[in-house]
């Protein structure tokens, strides 16, 4: 019984370096713009996305394809996981601000 606990603990630990391997990439919210536009990331592989608003007003990441939407408060930063993905283009928009949006471009 000993051996059962000391061995899931020790696959535990081992598993923790593993949650940090996946990239980190930053977009920021300036003049109702995302930038970049066009975010390239890793196929295959989650992705850690920092979602950072430069504009004094709320503004919001939506993305019908990645089944994402959460809003972001002016001055503030958020984060949102997605992937794996498959190769290919997936759109993300401010649905408080229409004309601001961006691609996901997955390689």
């Amino acid at each position: 019984m000993r051996f059962a606990y000391l061995l899931s603990a020790f696959l535990g630990l081992a598993a923790v370096p593993a949650l940090a391997d996946e990239p980190v990439v930053t977009i920021a919210i300036k003049n109702h713009q995302f930038v970049p536009q066009d975010v390239p990331i890793p196929a295959g592989v989650k992705v850690k996305l920092l979602i950072r608003n430069e504009d004094p007003t709320t503004s919001e990441f939506e993305s019908l394809s990645l089944n994402r939407e959460k809003v972001v408060v002016a001055g503030s930063q958020i984060t949102i996981f997605v992937g794996p993905l498959d190769a290919g283009s997936y759109e993300f928009f401010d649905d408080f601000h229409p004309q601001t949006r961006g691609h996901l471009v997955v390689k």
